[in-house]
């Protein structure tokens, strides 16, 4: 898979299932990059990513000389270097929000998802993180009746943080009811972008249909 080349050329590592590259991958289509994205199956990594990232994680960036092993790090990196179209607000307190956001989406829901795809965990305890999560997504559904991306009038990290979640709820076993339908439109609009679908491996369309 690749996506569109644009403007520069780097190589990423990643697993195309997973959420945490799906959103760097997400950042990397909008942005038009051009990047080498080589799909790796984590159960079989090549001997050059331990050599480049101390973790032999994934996912990991390769720019030139500079070598990234944190999403969250890439996707504020990316967006730096290539600065349009932005997708973190302007303003120093509004980024410093969408920051928060990323990050308690990490806590809230992230977590749930990791304990959920973990094939160690139990399955009273993976069914318990499934109802925490449709609950706490549930919950906040209402916000999305009020602008048309995550609490933003503008696509931002925020949404690339969110998107590959949606993207996996039901092969996370979560059906979200009526009462979602706000979050589920909101879904809809994401997954109806370009560069949403560009940034989508074959494994990931698989998921669901397009």
């Amino acid at each position: 898979m690749g996506v569109v080349a644009k403007r520069s050329s780097m190589t990423f590592f990643s697993d195309p299932l997973d959420h945490y590259c799906h959103r760097v991958r997400i950042v990397l289509a909008e942005k038009g990059v051009a990047v080498d994205i080589q799909d790796v199956d984590p159960d079989n990594k090549p001997a050059e990513l331990a050599d480049l990232n101390p973790y032999n994680s994934l996912p990991t960036l390769l720019d030139r000389d500079l070598v990234l092993y944190e999403p969250n790090v890439m996707m504020e990196y990316l967006d730096e270097r290539f600065p349009h179209p932005p997708l973190l607000p302007v303003y120093p307190v509004a980024r410093a929000q969408s920051r928060l956001y990323v990050y308690r989406i990490q806590k809230d829901w992230c977590a749930l998802v990791d304990q959920i795809q973990n094939p160690k965990t139990k399955e009273t305890a993976a069914n318990r993180a499934r109802k925490e999560l449709k609950e706490s997504l549930t919950s906040t559904a209402a916000i999305f009746t009020e602008k048309p991306f995550f609490m933003s009038d503008e696509f931002t990290l925020v949404d690339c943080s969110v998107a590959p979640i949606l993207w996996r709820l039901q092969v996370l076993g979560i059906e979200l009811p009526k009462q979602a339908e706000p979050l589920l439109k909101y879904a809809e609009r994401i997954f109806a972008r370009e560069a949403f679908k560009e940034s989508l491996s074959e494994a990931e369309k698989e998921m669901r249909a397009l």
